[in-house]
């Protein structure tokens, strides 16, 4: 689907009376007030290919498809991707398709190779064009926590990298850990990279993120049909 029928589409369902409708508008109000407020150039989104991120990837192309006068794609959208260790490679290769369908300029930042498991064969990245891929320093990994020191480093590089980024996309919800003590906008510890943590679908539950993604026929990476529920690679 073009960007332009993203946002037809989008928008479409946050006007309905569909039960749905709050929960997108609300996102959908998020999303653009902090483009407005940061600058459309100086906001990211975090991406990993779950279903979450997949669900705001979605309503934040539709936002931006919004803001400009034409349906052709004129700039890319700002993404990081914060690999854990052996991703599978199914997994990379969703990101893959999703980075061109939604025309990502994608981060990726990656832990030591040593950290991941031989056995387990991930795609190679091609290191040209627009694919940036930057390896966090060996003695400490990313992955094993939603929040641990690997997510630190990451935004670290991503900082340094990228310093005109100030706020990042986050598809958090409620039931997440750490969840139920964050607003739609807060900003980072004092003691971590300074962005701005952008929760549009904060308030969203599981069975509204399926419905979303089932109602607008959004794909979304296939191992959830294999009965994952969280996407997050061996170790």
């Amino acid at each position: 689907m073009k960007l332009q029928g993203i946002a037809e589409q989008v928008y479409s369902l946050a006007d309905s009376n569909d039960p749905l409708a709050p929960l997108v508008k609300e996102a959908l109000d998020v999303i653009d007030q902090s483009l407005s407020d940061l600058g459309q150039d100086h906001v990211s989104i975090s991406f990993n290919g779950g279903k979450d991120c997949t669900v705001l990837l979605h309503l934040l192309a539709g936002a931006l498809e919004k803001r400009r006068s034409s349906s052709n794609i004129t700039s890319s959208i700002p993404a990081i991707y914060i690999a854990v260790p052996s991703p599978f490679p199914v997994l990379e290769q969703f990101i893959e398709e999703t980075k061109q369908q939604y025309n990502l300029d994608l981060f990726c930042v990656r832990p030591p190779e040593s950290d991941t498991v031989e056995s387990v064969v991930t795609p190679e990245v091609q290191k040209s064009g627009k694919d940036y891929v930057s390896h966090l320093p060996h003695p400490k990994a990313v992955g094993k926590s939603k929040g641990g020191e690997g997510m630190r480093q990451a935004l670290e590089i991503y900082k340094k990298r990228f310093p005109h980024i100030r706020g990042i996309l986050i598809g958090t919800r409620r039931s997440d850990p750490h969840g139920s003590k964050v607003t739609h906008r807060c900003m980072t510890d004092p003691d971590w990279p300074q962005f701005e943590r952008i929760n549009p679908i904060i308030d969203w539950s599981y069975g509204d993120v399926w419905t979303f993604l089932r109602q607008l026929h959004v794909p979304y990476c296939s191992l959830y049909d294999y009965g994952f529920v969280l996407i997050i690679g061996f170790r």
